[in-house]
């Protein structure tokens, strides 16, 4: 029984108007709680719908701070909540039905069953015969373990010419290294994909009884990243073969050598990804690493690349829309953001109604996910076309109202400058109305940047940009990113290199849907 958090006074010598009195308190303390947690899962909803991106990480702490005090509230909630007993009515049980959370099917199953202490009638002696069962089940964890895969090549000698003969030694993902594809693609997905840096993972390691120190693991880092990096290239290739991308960037902090202090570097996104407009083409990511943010570097990423660029407004973007062959179209959700900031803020009337309007547009959005490029154009032109019109008179007569000075001002200028790359995505189905692929892509980044706090030297980063790479482009797949890195780490050392598209995400997930359905 868990124990209670205050002691019940002797219920004999209690009152019945004080008992009352006490389960009142009780009752509205449950209440007040319930209350609360309410509040504050309607509140972290809210911050969860802006979006990612280096403005927003005060938002990030917002919502972790939040998070805590809601796990608080709901620790306290339960206990406080009375126990069970046996005693409890049917009718109290059933009046607050539990949903019960259904198991996944793959989960391994350990049966045990638990038959009655007597063999037979206690009251009448007759023999027990099954004639059903309850079953009940208990998710369970097992700690992460490590084991030591031993290779044994015993050495044959041929007894008429003394000719000796072994197997070959199998390969290693890393030459002569002791660690196994499955403990590097958890080091690597557990530094890339859930934010642990080396030297926790290291912590964590030793209390399982193996000392691997935080060097070793950042060599295996290194030479993993070495190896890898040709697929990275294909992914490339890939992704700018497109001729929609989306693109945007985030500042990472990079250590600056003999200083103690860290500048700031950039990792770069760009994102093929087409299936809200029906394509069954495979989505990727690219992700690449610069020492700074000047505008050099996106036009250096995207030198061969024609098509339409869906970014933000960036400056260093705009040399690539100068001679046409990369057409631009920005991101609403850019210009609602500052409406919504101002709304929040101030209860701008001017906001609220910008907020509305932009929010009538992406009603259409969701209607029209997933159908063709002409599909989306016609609705689009039909439905968005009026809307946008209208918005776009409205945002040139309430700037005429306001102060040149004013935020509100600001705001709808920022509209205005936009609009007519803005309106581009009605005339052309492929175009999403937003860059949000890129900004998702980014999210790792964000947390990571929390986490590990800046990145060793450029190499760092570019070591980052690699397995952000990898991961990302999993994800969009469908596929487990440590699942995936395994593969590729079992696989790639001999691998021949003409073949290397083989081991792109979307080919791994091919042969997983043929092990699990062999039929198709």
């Amino acid at each position: 029984m868990r124990e209670m958090p205050f002691l019940l006074p002797d219920l004999e010598t209690l009152e019945p108007t004080a008992l009352k009195a006490m389960i009142c308190l009780q009752h509205a303390e449950l209440l007040s709680h319930r209350s609360q947690i309410e509040r504050l899962e309607l509140l972290i909803a809210k911050l969860r719908r802006m979006q990612f991106g280096r403005s927003s990480e005060k938002v990030e702490r917002q919502i972790e701070q939040l998070e805590l005090k809601l796990e608080e509230l709901e620790a306290n909630q339960a206990a406080l909540a009375p126990e069970p007993t046996p005693q409890t009515s049917t009718a109290d049980r059933k009046s607050k039905p539990r949903k019960r959370r259904v198991l996944p099917e793959q989960l391994p199953r350990e049966v045990h069953e638990h038959l009655p202490e007597e063999e037979s009638c206690s009251v009448c002696k007759g023999k027990l015969k099954k004639f059903g069962e309850d079953v009940s089940e208990m998710l369970e964890y097992l700690p992460a373990s490590f084991k030591v895969v031993r290779h044994v090549r015993p050495r044959m000698c041929c007894t008429g010419c003394d000719r000796i003969v072994q197997a070959p030694a199998p390969s290693r993902p890393i030459d002569r290294g002791m660690a196994g594809p499955g403990l590097l693609a958890h080091v690597l997905t557990a530094k890339f994909g859930d934010h642990l840096p080396l030297y926790r993972q290291s912590a964590i390691y030793a209390r399982e009884g193996v000392e691997l120190d935080r060097s070793t693991l950042a060599r295996w880092v290194g030479e993993s990243s070495s190896l890898l990096t040709p697929l990275v290239e294909v992914l490339r290739r890939h992704v700018m073969s497109a001729s929609k991308l989306h693109g945007d960037g985030t500042p990472v902090p990079v250590l600056a050598p003999g200083t103690g202090k860290t500048r700031t570097g950039r990792l770069w996104t760009y994102v093929r990804d087409d299936r809200p407009s029906g394509s069954l083409e495979p989505p990727a990511v690219w992700f690449t690493y610069s020492p700074d943010r000047k505008g050099e570097h996106p036009q250096r990423h995207l030198a061969g690349f024609r098509g339409v660029l869906q970014a933000d407004a960036y400056a260093g973007f705009n040399k690539l829309y100068e001679d046409g062959s990369i057409q631009q179209a920005p991101c609403m959700a850019h210009i609602r953001r500052k409406f919504y900031d101002l709304m929040e803020a101030h209860q701008s009337p001017i906001a609220t109604e910008a907020i509305e309007r932009v929010g009538r547009l992406y009603a259409i959005e969701k209607e029209i996910r997933g159908r063709s490029p002409d599909q989306r154009r016609t609705v689009r032109q039909a439905r968005a076309r009026p809307l946008l019109d209208s918005m776009h008179l409205w945002l040139r007569t309430s700037l005429a109202l306001l102060s040149r000075k004013s935020e509100t001002a600001a705001a709808i200028h920022y509209a205005l400058t936009l609009w007519p790359a803005m309106v581009r995505y009605v005339d052309d189905g492929r175009i999403e109305i937003d860059n949000s692929a890129a900004e998702r892509s980014l999210r790792g980044v964000a947390v990571g940047r929390r986490n590990y706090l800046f990145a060793g030297s450029d190499r760092g980063g570019e070591r980052a940009a690699v397995f952000y790479t990898l991961i990302e482009s999993a994800k969009l797949n469908g596929l487990d990113p440590e699942a995936y890195l395994r593969h590729l780490l079992t696989h790639i050392a001999e691998h021949p290199i003409r073949r290397i598209e083989e081991l792109l995400p979307w080919n791994f997930a091919r042969s997983l849907e043929l092990v699990n359905h062999p039929a198709a």
